[in-house]
């Protein structure tokens, strides 16, 4: 199984359409085998859906995304989990042991906006 998660500095790079880098992890029998950073070389939700499957990545661990990229994950039978945050090797560690939440809907927390009325900045699917 191949795990990427957004990256950035050791973090959980909040914005998966701007992503520079992803950590994959590389994980068999319940534990990380091996791990590399990779550059993403493009930008755009999918132009990196794209860049996630020829990866064969199965999981993916990120910031805020978008309702397009999900739909995109989808497509390529990728799970999701958003809205996460901290250390990468932290957060594919709750993963491993399950505590990681499943999130696989839109999440717009990575824009830093405002409560807007009606909870909608313009992303779609935002959670404030």
């Amino acid at each position: 199984m191949r795990v990427a998660v957004t990256y950035e500095k050791r973090e959980v790079f909040q914005h998966f359409g701007r992503t520079p880098q992803f950590k994959i992890y590389e994980i068999e029998n319940g534990e990380v085998k091996n791990s590399e950073v990779v550059e993403t070389g493009e930008n755009g939700h999918g132009a990196l859906a794209g860049f996630l499957r020829n990866q064969d990545v199965d999981v993916l661990i990120c910031g805020g995304i978008g309702g397009g990229a999900i739909s995109a994950m989808e497509e390529s039978d990728i799970k999701v989990y958003a809205g996460t945050s901290g250390d990468t090797d932290v957060v594919i560690k709750s993963y491993l042991e399950g505590t990681l939440e499943e999130v696989s809907e839109a999440t717009c927390n990575h824009h830093g906006h405002e409560h807007h009325e009606g909870n909608n900045c313009g992303h779609g699917g935002c959670h404030h």
